[in-house]
């Protein structure tokens, strides 16, 4: 058994549901995947002495689950106040508008699609609801409309599926741009080594204690990855596929059509800089 303070970002043990921080508290989706880990984190937050919460991705279009988040909210004492979205992939928002429903929130977003009412989230906005501070990090990559939220008292920051409790994440081609997500990780370690954050709460798998040290790993897996990319070319593989097949040959073959999007994302990169 590997000691999990030597795993990239020292996931923290235990059960994944439950509080995380002084002011966020996960709810597990039923939806656990290859993909989505244990399922999607749904994320509570609220200030200590406050009767108002935030809820960050809702999840999937589960209605048990769903109805357990605002139980879960109103058993603090808390009445859920607003919605909001790291990005718009289903196991994250497919279940926003019924949550919206449930709790007569507003669900903003970066994406105008994803929206309930006229609100949306930008860089820069900061967001108070209930004494509750969240700080909008536009984080695109993984998707075009990834954002991250910096919750600065809890020295904490969401990060959706940017950074996963587990494991690294996928740059969803062509949505998804490998440039973006390199500067989105640089923008992360920022706020780590200027901002004093040390906590991952991601999307997927378990809270992260050492956030720089999980921003390091993600930039450094991703420059090995891409030298890997860059050989696989340079050895005859041309095709996505083929370069998956070579480079990505120890992972299991079921994750391989999700590699073959950061491959396609990977292989742009390299075209873009007259690298191949």
């Amino acid at each position: 058994m590997t000691d999990a303070a030597a795993l990239p970002g020292q996931p923290r043990g235990g059960v994944l549901s439950g509080p995380a921080t002084a002011r966020a508290v996960n709810v597990l989706a039923p939806n656990p995947s290859a993909m989505t880990l244990d399922g999607t984190n749904t994320w509570i937050l609220s200030e200590p002495d406050s009767d108002l919460a935030v809820v960050v991705d809702p999840g999937p279009l589960d209605d048990g689950h769903l109805r357990h988040v605002v139980a879960t909210a109103e058993r603090a004492g808390n009445r859920v106040a607003l919605t909001l979205l790291t990005h718009g992939h289903p196991d994250h928002a497919a279940g926003a508008a019924r949550f919206a429903e449930l709790t007569g929130t507003r669900v903003r977003a970066l994406d105008p699609a994803l929206r309930l009412g006229d609100e949306g989230l930008a860089a820069g906005d900061v967001i108070t609801t209930g004494g509750l501070e969240l700080r909008i990090v536009p984080t695109p990559g993984h998707t075009a409309d990834s954002l991250c939220f910096h919750l600065p008292a809890d020295r904490a920051v969401l990060t959706g599926d940017t950074i996963l409790g587990r494991g690294t994440t996928v740059v969803a081609h062509p949505d998804g741009r490998l440039g973006d997500y390199l500067d989105s990780l640089r923008r992360l370690r920022s706020l780590t080594v200027d901002d004093g954050v040390h906590t991952v709460l991601p999307g997927h798998g378990p809270v992260l204690e050492d956030a720089q040290g999980a921003v390091e790993y993600y930039l450094a897996h991703r420059a090995h990855r891409l030298a890997q990319v860059e050989t696989a070319v340079e050895d005859g593989y041309r095709t996505p596929g083929q370069v998956v097949a070579h480079v990505y040959a120890d992972v299991d073959r079921s994750l391989w059509p999700a590699a073959e999007l950061s491959v396609r994302a990977q292989l742009d990169y390299l075209e873009e800089h007259g690298l191949i």
